[in-house]
């Protein structure tokens, strides 16, 4: 089969890149706009495979979306090209309006064009699968705040749990999703959508919490922690994300709905914890001078405006139906990840020399 990815050079478009490489016969072209966040050396242990293709193009160009379906002749879509960190859209909601709903608009309008003229048989075969986000529900109760804290379980993201975004990033999202559920109802694309939980691994862009507080460690800065880091948050190895996408993709039933989650709800404050432990176990002897402990660099700093309290996944329908569950538990896959910005210094140091230098986004002005 033939995938068109977009967003292929982000942190979960790439790792989906190479697992088709490294794992299936399929071919597949990686369309990135290759916005800061787009890193082509995230492909790189792929990119030499003659079953890749590379085109730099902007989802919001129809006319070069347009040639890329008619040059390349797809059979799947996996459209995950997205602004995608809350606390810029905080800063700046027109990028994310832009990219994620216009964006998605185009690439369903190309979609669609194109699908319309392909043989019966090719048809059938066509998906068009919308990677989304569980932030477009809200968010859920705190156990603090229940009365019976035990009953805690009670309350997860399912796929019918109604819309009500809290960011302009997840409102972008969830109007993405709200696209593409319309494209397959009036046009008859054959679409499927997924909404994950937090990613976490490999290739991750430092802006976000686990390579963010890594990063700042290892360099002796402070590890900024939102509000008093009671926010839970329900964490997915990136891998293991890559393959339920491409589960779905080609097991999908067409108009479905899938959650994705890790199963492994932490608060804020225990994920720091948890890397700053990881951190004295691996990297004692990178400790900057002067620093007794990784954790003495935590600071609790002004909460992000409108955050979300917790969120949690109910995954048991693609478990149910499509046979998928995280290969890696939180305390492997966070292992994992330590270890591999510990052995890649070369391709953070390189992200961190270019718009990006460890602040803090997200205070509004």
């Amino acid at each position: 089969m033939k995938f068109l990815i977009t967003g292929g050079a982000g942190f979960i478009g790439s790792a989906v890149v190479r697992h088709l490489l490294q794992h299936t016969q399929n071919s597949l072209m990686n369309l990135d706009k290759l916005t800061y966040a787009g890193n082509l050396e995230s492909c790189d242990p792929v990119s030499d495979n003659s079953r890749y293709t590379f085109e730099q193009v902007d989802i919001c160009n129809p006319t070069e979306l347009a040639r890329v379906f008619e040059r390349y002749q797809p059979d799947v879509v996996m459209h995950l090209a997205a602004e995608s960190h809350v606390d810029r859209s905080i800063d700046a909601p027109d990028d994310f309006i832009r990219t994620n709903i216009v964006g998605t608009y185009n690439m369903l309008e190309a979609a669609r064009a194109y699908w319309s003229h392909l043989s019966s048989e090719r048809k059938q075969i066509f998906r068009f699968h919308h990677i989304s986000t569980d932030e477009v529900y809200g968010d859920l109760p705190h156990p603090d705040k229940l009365e019976n804290p035990n009953s805690v379980g009670e309350y997860l993201f399912t796929e019918t749990t109604s819309y009500a975004p809290s960011s302009p990033y997840s409102a972008s999202k969830a109007s993405s999703d709200h696209l593409v559920r319309a494209w397959y109802r009036t046009y008859g694309l054959p679409v499927v959508i997924t909404n994950c939980s937090n990613n976490y691994g490999p290739y991750h862009f430092p802006e976000k919490l686990v390579p963010h507080i890594i990063l700042n460690a290892l360099a002796g800065k402070s590890l900024p922690v939102y509000g008093d880091g009671s926010q839970i948050r329900d964490w997915l190895y990136v891998e293991d994300h890559a393959r339920a996408l491409i589960k779905v993709a080609t097991e999908g039933v067409v108009g479905e709905t899938y959650n994705i989650g890790g199963h492994n709800e932490k608060r804020n404050i225990d994920v720091v914890l948890i890397l700053c432990a990881l951190l004295e176990e691996m990297a004692s002897d990178q400790k900057p001078a002067g620093i007794a402990k990784y954790e003495d660099l935590i600071v609790f700093v002004k909460d992000r405006a409108g955050h979300d309290v917790r969120y949690a996944i109910d995954a048991s329908k693609i478990e149910r139906e499509l046979d998928w569950v995280p290969e890696e538990s939180f305390e492997t896959g966070m292992r994992k990840t330590v270890q591999w910005y510990l052995d890649n210094k070369n391709w953070w140091q390189r992200v961190l020399n270019g718009s990006y230098r460890l602040e803090r986004l997200g205070e509004y002005k």
